[in-house]
């Protein structure tokens, strides 16, 4: 599998690509500042998560990169529907941030999982 590092990197990147090559609007502008937010945060979070200080810091910073990539789902498909004629471009994005959400949901069970068994 791909190193999670470079490929929410190059996701937030992906991400950018896309906000630049949309027309203006103030749907565009309103969606578009919440989406490179939530994006670029699935990366850094992930980074921060890699440095976590305990099994419970770990999860926790995890928990913040799943709500970061289901954010930019979220914009994403509200960007779809006022933006049809780039919708292979973001389905493809809606995919790899679904695709990301299911890694890290399952990265947190197995955690989980995992500090159960050494507190029990």
């Amino acid at each position: 599998m791909q190193d999670l590092k470079k490929r929410t990197f190059e996701f937030a990147v992906a991400v950018a690509i896309l906000i630049c090559e949309l027309p203006l609007s103030t749907v565009n502008k309103a969606y578009t500042n919440q989406l490179i937010r939530c994006s670029s945060s699935v990366g850094a979070n992930y980074r921060a998560a890699k440095r976590a200080k305990s099994d419970a810091d770990f999860i926790n910073k995890l928990k913040i990169v799943e709500e970061e990539a289901d954010e930019s789902i979220y914009f994403l498909e509200l960007l779809l529907v006022f933006n049809p004629g780039s919708g292979e471009q973001i389905n493809n994005l809606i995919r790899e941030a679904t695709a990301l959400l299911k890694i890290f949901v399952a990265s947190i069970k197995t955690a989980r999982s995992n500090l159960n068994k050494k507190s029990g």
